[in-house]
């Protein structure tokens, strides 16, 4: 665990600040409090945080605002709190931003535990890849995190670069739905294919001169994803 590492928990609920802010801090983290949403978004042009906890039950600006806006902002990973259990939307969730999600009711060691994979992840392409890689027409800088097309910048939420660079290092190579699950999300999602589906979605709305018709990022049916660095 790494001491310096900052959270902000967004949460409208004075027990609920007091009782997760004190478990966070007694495992090590810097924690910031938000109780609207408003203060949400003032805190992370503020001082950007390395991790954010939201609860979508918040007043006056509904928290599926909240996590949009925080991801046109910020990069760093959002984990939201829910009481919400359906299919449709865990993929709302996964759609506006997210990094995972919590369900009501939650044990202390699940959440900690979701907060150090979230975290490890974001720390593991940091430690692992660097320097800049060219593949077909894109280029991705490690050291700053960003993506280019043909000298187009392109704005990646974290889990949509881990996705382009994983198919970047394994570039006209099908890698299977369960390795790229494994991957990005870790070995216990290796069968929730939603998530690949909501992110390969939203990767190829920033990528493909035609999301409607992919020409990088494309499919092999029931089977996994490749990234075509040759279109000739």
């Amino acid at each position: 665990m790494n001491p310096q590492k900052r959270v902000l928990l967004v949460d409208d609920e004075i027990s609920i600040q007091r009782s997760l802010s004190s478990l966070l801090r007694s495992h090590g983290y810097a924690v910031e409090v938000a109780g609207t949403g408003e203060l949400a978004l003032q805190a992370i042009t503020a001082h950007p945080p390395d991790l954010v906890l939201l609860d979508l039950g918040l007043p006056l600006l509904d928290g599926t605002e909240v996590c949009r806006s925080v991801r046109d902002r910020l990069s760093a990973p959002i984990i939201v709190l829910t009481a919400r259990n359906t299919d449709t939307d865990k993929v709302l969730l996964l759609d506006l931003g997210a990094d995972d999600y919590v369900t009501k009711p939650f044990s202390p060691a699940e959440l900690l535990a979701r907060v150090r994979v979230a975290l490890r992840r974001v720390a593991r392409v940091d430690e692992t890849a660097c320097g800049r890689l060219e593949v077909g027409d894109f280029v991705i800088d490690y050291d700053r995190r960003r993506v280019y097309r043909a000298s187009q910048d392109i704005r990646l939420t974290p889990k949509e670069f881990q996705l382009l660079s994983l198919l970047a290092q394994h570039a006209d190579h099908t890698l299977t739905h369960r390795e790229i699950l494994k991957n990005v999300w870790g070995a216990n999602a290796v069968d929730q294919p939603e998530h690949l589906w909501v992110l390969v979605s939203q990767l190829r709305k920033k990528i493909e001169p035609d999301p409607a018709v992919p020409q990088y990022l494309v499919s092999e049916p029931w089977f996994g994803y490749r990234l075509v660095t040759d279109r000739s």
